[in-house]
């Protein structure tokens, strides 16, 4: 093949790349698909972990994006295996919905966990107050009171801290998870 002919098929190829990426809402374009796995892992593609390199970057992409979208990846014609690409669409799926569900389960229990150490700490100044009211007389009482002031007050920002702010930090985790549990995935031959 003459150099101008590899030249303006090059040329031609890389259009036709650039065209799909304009027209994709995420894509991601691989050379096989082991790009998308864990090269640590040799298990089969409907078992292998994710790459970390791919959740990042499907992190970012997906981060504005509201509603539906696709998810397109974009290999070379001479790779592409349709029964290699439904194993790794379920794979995908799985994983994120099982993640989904994880994260979901997750902020669950920290809320619960945030809400009774917050009804604790509000029970420990409950009885910090009535000590102070009618256990002026009792040496041990005075004692029990130094201890359950602190105690409640901590324990009760803890737990709020826990509802608002921990469990806050986990939703955009979430939010990618359920987007990506819901993806329309694609290959694409270039």
């Amino acid at each position: 093949m003459p150099a101008e002919e590899k030249e303006e098929a090059i040329g031609e190829e890389e259009a036709l790349k650039q065209s799909l990426l304009k027209r994709s809402e995420i894509s991601v374009m691989l050379d096989t698909y082991d790009d998308i796995f864990s090269d640590f892992d040799p298990r089969v593609y409907s078992q292998r972990a994710l790459s970390d390199d791919f959740l990042l970057e499907a992190k970012k992409a997906t981060l504005d994006r509201e509603g539906d979208f696709q998810l397109q990846f974009l290999i070379p014609k001479a790779q592409r295996k349709l029964e290699y690409e439904t194993l790794i669409k379920r794979r995908l799926r799985e994983h994120f919905r099982k993640h989904y569900l994880l994260l979901e389960a997750e902020i669950t229990r920290t809320k619960k966990k945030g809400i009774f150490m917050a009804l604790g700490g509000a029970l420990m100044l409950i009885a910090a107050m009535f000590i102070s009211v009618y256990g002026e007389e009792y040496l041990a009482l005075q004692m029990l009171l130094v201890l359950l002031e602190p105690a409640g007050w901590f324990t009760a920002w803890t737990g709020l801290d826990e509802v608002y702010y921990t469990a806050r930090q986990k939703k955009p985790d979430l939010e990618f998870y359920q987007k990506m549990s819901d993806v329309e995935i694609v290959f694409i031959s270039y």
